[in-house]
């Protein structure tokens, strides 16, 4: 345990941290009549050389013409965005050091949350309107003490095709029997080392042996895949990339590598990025056989099998290679502010105006507005690491 912790305090040494102070938390408050001020254009344009460019830039053309989505769906760029990520709480059973504090992050009171029939009704009105799938976030989802119900309820909605969560799995094991019975159909586990001893520095919990549990309990339950996102940090976990993909050898497990992304409050810094061509190069050098799997055009990952292998390995690159082109992603925060783009810090108030009374026309025009401001791109790496923007636990993993 030594030697990690030695290690990783080398790691942690130089890094930038974001005080909480150091940035404002963006919101537009809205009239009853639910017209207010518009979004400001916070997400750039940028442009990055394309190493190991795989993916397709442009939405597919009858992506559009062959979903009955609604107006309110899609940006000016022709963007229909079918995938919403609710976020049910900003509390966290885990204390990540890439993350947040080791005494927290403060909070939003409880009142100022939404409630779970204002989320019902908010998923609702999204999926009335074509959204297809909606995945639940944190913080950490498991520990509301109404996820069943919101699972059921959500899994019950007319149109929605998929729903998923995101976990950081500590607690998951005992209540996935009965989420698989409320209709959870696609699950994210959150694991960045295997290693018990780095695992407890890391997050400063005990808790590695519960997690991999979960992803066996996931397995047996019959998710496949079972989804490991893996955030990758040179000098702490870059060392493990090929164990990771070791996972996928005889379980139907996918190992999503995530470049290191900044946000308020976590220790980014570029010389800690491991870019997606070096994950590449790692894998290759050892695994043969490696193919490059079709994606959809919305696809976020860079997906591969390898030959041998049951299970997939995949790539998430926001850094280096943006896949903002194919888009088709909204968020619900658990304060109800609705965001269109993960990096950019502008948000507008759902909350406010549906406890005024706002119908759903109203909550519509508020939403389409939102939409159609969204930019083309988000900012390049270095110009969001000095872009105020919420805490990714504010945020919704």
């Amino acid at each position: 345990m030594r030697s990690y912790i030695s290690k990783i305090a080398e790691w942690n040494s130089g890094l930038r941290i974001f005080s909480s102070d150091s940035y404002s938390i963006i919101s537009r408050i809205l009239n009853k009549s639910g017209k207010g001020p518009g979004l400001r254009n916070d997400c750039m344009n940028d442009t990055v050389p394309k190493l190991y460019a795989t993916r397709c830039e442009k939405q597919a053309p009858d992506v559009q013409k062959d979903n009955p989505a609604s107006d309110m769906l899609v940006d000016s760029f022709g963007r229909l965005h079918t995938y919403l990520r609710i976020s049910l709480t900003e509390r966290c059973n885990l204390r990540c050091q890439y993350c947040m504090p080791a005494e927290g992050l403060e909070l939003t009171p409880s009142t100022r949350l939404l409630y779970q029939n204002e989320i019902i009704r908010l998923a609702d009105l999204f999926v009335s309107s074509g959204v297809t799938k909606i995945r639940l976030t944190g913080g950490e989802p498991t520990i509301r003490k109404d996820i069943e119900e919101i699972c059921l309820r959500l899994s019950s909605l007319n149109g929605l095709k998929t729903l998923a969560m995101t976990t950081n799995g500590l607690i998951l094991a005992n209540k996935l029997p009965r989420l698989r019975e409320c209709g959870l159909s696609l699950l994210n586990i959150s694991l960045d080392t295997l290693v018990p001893a780095k695992f407890e520095f890391m997050t400063r919990r005990k808790g590695h042996d519960r997690v991999m549990k979960a992803i066996d309990a996931a397995i047996e339950l019959g998710y496949n895949p079972v989804k490991v996102n893996c955030v990758v940090m040179r000098g702490f976990n870059d060392d493990e990339i090929c164990d990771f993909v070791e996972l996928t050898r005889e379980k139907p497990i996918n190992v999503r590598f995530i470049e290191f992304m900044p946000f308020d409050g976590n220790v980014w810094n570029v010389k800690k990025l491991v870019p997606y061509s070096e994950m590449l190069d790692i894998m290759v050098k050892k695994f043969t056989g490696l193919k490059r799997i079709q994606d959809d055009p919305t696809e976020t990952a860079k997906n591969f099998r390898i030959d041998g292998h049951l299970g997939v390995v995949s790539f998430i690159t926001s850094m280096t290679e943006h896949f903002c082109a194919g888009c088709n992603r909204l968020r619900l925060l658990a304060d109800g502010n609705f965001k269109v783009c993960l990096f950019g810090p502008s948000e507008v108030s759902l909350r406010d105006p549906l406890r005024h009374g706002a119908v759903d026309n109203e909550l519509k025009e508020i939403i389409g507005a939102a939409v159609k401001r969204k930019k083309a791109a988000h900012a390049g790496m270095f110009d969001l690491a000095k872009t105020p923007n919420r805490p990714m636990t504010h945020i919704g993993g």
